[in-house]
Formats: structure tokens, C-alpha cells, sequence
């Protein structure tokens, strides 16, 4: 069964984008070299990237982009090159290289997904996708680096889930930054 994570930046106070649905924010300060490599190894393995059109949207603007090559070169060509499947309602085709638009049901697409053989899954962004799939029990672990800013106001990943789940903490690594890698998997 292939795995599937969620890899999100929040804010200290809770957020995974600002209150104006913004993630720039969560790349703000990039001198720090220890967690740029560590950037550029999570994009270098293999696997499957999944979105929402929103995120998506907001992806597409950047990665596919000569500036994004330029600036964050290994970044681009993972991000460029894995398989990605946006979930979507409106959307018919994707442009970005190696797209899928999947219109069906989202639990039971992803559900599918988890099923066939390959490797793992990686959902970025994608609130209201992360919460859905949560509350369905399909994620396998949550991967968040917690960012030393403070938002005010913005939206959580977690927007939707009505009830309580409980994690195990698995793995923490800090950085210079004062950023902090946290991964967690649900307890079962």
C-alpha cells in the first residue's frame, strides 16, 4: 500500500496560509542553508504530488517558471517532473508536465490511489483536501514545519475535521532559521 503524507508550513499561532489564502510568508527567510538542502532533498526523491486547484493554481505559477529554475533549481525539477493529480471540480485539463485532473469522489480516488503499487504520496497545500482525507483516515503522516511568525489570522489545514484524532510525534529536527520540522503519525 503506498504511503501518503502531508507536508505543510504553519504559522506559530496555527496557520497554513495567511488571510488572504497566502504561503509566501512561509518562504521569507532563505539564508539558511542547512534547511534550504533539506528543501531540495524532500523534492529530489520520487513520488506523487497531490493537490487542489487552488493550490495547484498557485503552484503552477511558480515551478514551471524560469525564476523558479533559476532560484531553486533541484526544487524546480522535482516539483516539475514528479506526477502530480489535482483534484478538481471545475478544472478539465492541466497544463503543468505530467498532470492529472481526477474529478471523481476524493476519498475514494485517493482511497484507489493508496492501493495500486508505487510510490508514496504527497499532498502540499491543499487544505480543504487535507482535512477530508483526514477525517477519512487516509493520511499515514503529517509532516509540518512550524515557522517562527506569528499570522494573526489565516485558515488551518485542519478546517472541516469536527472531531478529535490523536498523533504520535515521530521525528523533530530544528534549524538556524528557527524553523522546526515536526512529523507525526495518527495513533491507531
Amino acid at each position: 500500500m503506498r504511503k501518503l503524507i502531508v507536508f505543510n508550513h504553519i504559522s506559530l499561532d496555527g496557520y497554513f496560509v495567511d488571510a488572504n489564502g497566502s504561503m509566501a510568508w512561509a518562504k521569507m527567510d532563505t539564508h539558511d542553508p542547512e534547511y534550504n538542502a533539506f528543501v531540495a532533498g524532500n523534492a529530489s526523491g520520487d513520488g506523487t504530488l497531490l493537490f487542489g486547484r487552488v493550490t495547484y493554481e498557485l503552484m503552477i505559477k511558480y515551478w514551471p517558471t524560469p525564476i523558479a529554475k533559476q532560484h531553486d533549481p533541484v526544487v524546480a525539477e522535482g516539483m516539475n517532473n514528479m506526477p502530480k493529480f489535482v483534484f478538481s471540480r471545475t478544472m478539465d485539463q492541466a497544463s503543468w508536465n505530467n498532470t492529472t485532473v481526477v474529478k471523481g469522489d476524493l476519498v475514494s480516488e485517493v482511497n484507489k490511489m493508496k492501493q495500486q503499487a508505487g510510490t508514496g504520496m504527497a499532498i502540499l497545500g491543499s487544505g480543504t483536501i487535507v482535512s477530508q482525507l483526514a477525517t477519512a483516515g487516509l493520511i499515514d503522516e503529517y509532516q509540518v514545519v512550524v515557522n517562527p511568525i506569528i499570522l494573526g489570522k489565516g485558515r488551518s489545514m485542519f478546517d472541516g475535521v469536527k472531531e478529535m484524532f490523536s498523533l504520535k510525534l515521530t521525528k523533530t529536527r530544528s534549524f538556524k532559521s528557527g524553523k522546526v520540522f515536526c512529523c507525526y503519525e495518527p495513533v491507531v
